[in-house]
């Protein structure tokens, strides 16, 4: 994509109070930049932050917006609370042109890394970070996150040469993508903490991770926003096929 990223609604820092935590280091482009300028703000008064936008095209056209508390979690009820709200918001100011649908999740597991409070929050656990700007010609690391250090993420490097040193830092303001890697660990962590946000027992174990469910997430998808004619991609639906001269026949009888 070409067009600019969004720039921060110019409310954000009032609503967030001047939190450098709270603003977000990867934005999106485009059409996601545009929905993410609406969604940002409507999300800050229910008391949610915006993890990022997506907007792919199976199934016709999907709008995926990630939210979450300030704690890292999100209940379903926050979902539809969030639908909600942007439903009208995004309806009237068409951000997207054409018919879409609009999916309100949490981050899931493996979830995007957008905030400098998210390397914190996971540090110890294995994450896949890809820079904007290649960092001593190298634009891809895997490693185990070691938190925050001034503007420099720190990421462990499995992968390096007896003697060199292991510890990397990462620029901030080159952040191009960061995600959480998928593991048991993460899988029983994630789940004690959801557990502790909805009030259950913390002190009971965690289920066992089942590898068949990737990615559990909490989501909410509303009815397709309709437009007056059938997008190009949709062919409206087969007729019935027609009868035979046999069985109009056997009818009759």
């Amino acid at each position: 994509m070409t067009e600019q990223d969004a720039t921060t609604h110019p409310d954000m820092e009032a609503r967030t109070g001047g939190d450098a935590d709270a603003a977000r280091l990867v934005r999106e482009t485009g059409a996601a930049a545009r929905v993410a300028a609406l969604v940002e703000p409507v999300a800050a008064d229910l008391g949610l932050r915006l993890v990022r936008v997506k907007i792919s095209g199976q199934n016709g056209c999907t709008v995926q917006i990630m939210a979450e508390r300030p704690d890292g979690t999100l209940a379903i009820a926050d979902c539809e609370r969030l639908s909600r709200a942007v439903s009208p918001v995004l309806d009237l100011e068409e951000p997207v042109s054409g018919a879409y649908n609009l999916e309100i999740s949490s981050p899931g597991i493996d979830r995007p890394l957008v905030r400098r409070v998210d390397f914190e929050r996971w540090a110890g656990y294995e994450a896949k970070v890809e820079m904007a700007m290649p960092l001593d010609g190298r634009k891809r690391f895997r490693g185990l996150l070691r938190g925050i250090e001034g503007d420099m993420a720190l990421l462990e490097l499995p992968d390096v040469k007896e003697g060199a040193e292991p510890m990397v830092r990462l620029p901030l303001a080159d952040l191009g993508e960061a995600r959480l890697v998928l593991t048991d660990e993460l899988i029983r962590e994630s789940l004690r903490r959801d557990a502790a946000a909805e009030g259950l027992d913390a002190g009971e174990p965690a289920p066992e991770p089942v590898r068949s469910e990737r990615n559990p997430k909490a989501r909410v998808s509303p009815a397709r926003r309709t437009a007056d004619k059938p997008a190009p991609d949709i062919k409206p639906g087969a007729r019935p096929p027609a009868k035979t001269k046999n069985q109009r026949l056997l009818e009759k009888e």
